[in-house]
């Protein structure tokens, strides 16, 4: 086993802890049916679904994180996977059983509108979006000898793009609904091919201004991709249960983006470690593998997009108090 006391795995890990161990005392707001509930909290919590959840992802991300013994633990890719089913079951159970709320209530999954295609675009996307950065500025900064400020300027206008494309995609989503998506995720993919291409074929001081016009048709199509599919994933949840909704939301793109930040970086250095290979074709690879899953979340919305056709975003108006 490789030696891990300087991994950022472990960091990550220890900080997840402090969290899960002080949240039952820190976080507020507890109603007055919670406050009259004796139960002791650690029946209330699902903490055999936090387990398997946290493991399965630990599991998944370790060999990436350690990709220079990635040959000695790639099995645990395949513990992960299996722990995951094991979330699976143990969630439906559960829910079926009734005595504590399930970590991920199944019930979202299943008769929810559009809430599980959302989630899977979502987790999709962050998997390939996340990690373009962290692999851009080691491109920038190892490679081309780029400052952290030139590095830094070198992807700006995929923020300006992302920025005012969010603004503008919040407006219209209600009426273009996941058809915004569709076209944002189209923008992110050409985007990300011209990136690979601009940056593999152009290894001097001036790629970083070469790359600013496809990385800003990345950011258009990305500020059209994340506000707007939260919108629409969470459109059509029941109020009572719109936090545990948007609380299961967030944590896959969180898992996503954990995944392909590993992912991608580790996707960098083992091309560049390749005999032959050069800093271009690294970087090429590693946005490449972000492109898969770009891919795999414009499926995913096409495929929404045929089943529900045309129809618009429905607006529920939320109950009053007294019938919640």
């Amino acid at each position: 086993m490789p030696r891990l006391r300087n991994s950022p795995f472990l960091s990550v890990a220890v900080d997840s802890l402090v969290a899960l161990a002080l949240a039952p005392r820190l976080l507020p707001g507890r109603t007055a049916a919670q406050l009259a509930d004796r139960t002791p909290i650690r029946r209330r919590l699902d903490l055999v679904g936090t387990a398997l959840l946290g493991v399965a992802v630990l599991a998944i991300m370790l060999p990436l994180l350690e990709y220079d013994h990635f040959r000695d633990l790639w099995w645990l890719i395949a513990v992960g996977a299996a722990l995951l089913v094991a979330f699976a079951r143990w969630e439906l159970r559960v829910a079926r059983v009734g005595h504590r709320p399930p970590l991920l209530d199944p019930r979202l999954l299943s008769g929810t509108r559009g809430y599980a295609s959302g989630s899977a675009l979502g987790l999709a996307y962050f998997v390939g979006f996340s990690g373009i950065f962290i692999v851009l500025a080691m491109y920038f900064q190892l490679a081309l000898g780029y400052t952290p400020l030139r590095s830094g300027l070198a992807v700006t206008s995929f923020a300006v793009g992302a920025a005012v494309s969010a603004f503008a995609g919040g407006a219209v989503v209600a009426r273009w609904g996941r058809r915004l998506t569709v076209w944002g995720l189209c923008c992110v993919v050409v985007g990300l091919l011209v990136t690979a291409f601009v940056l593999r074929d152009h290894t001097g001081s001036a790629a970083g201004l070469l790359a600013a016009g496809p990385l800003l048709l990345v950011g258009v199509g990305s500020g059209l991709v994340i506000s707007p599919n939260l919108t629409l994933t969470l459109g059509d949840v029941p109020v009572r249960m719109a936090g545990a909704a948007g609380g299961a939301l967030q944590t896959g793109q969180r898992v996503g983006s954990s995944v392909g930040t590993a992912l991608l970086a580790g996707v960098y250095y083992t091309v560049l470690g390749l005999p032959g290979a050069t800093a271009g074709s690294a970087i090429f690879v590693a946005l490449l593998c972000a492109v898969v899953f770009v891919l795999i979340a414009l499926v995913i919305a096409v495929v929404e997009l045929v089943r529900i056709g045309d129809r618009r975003m429905v607006r529920h108006p939320v109950p009053e108090a007294a019938g919640e």
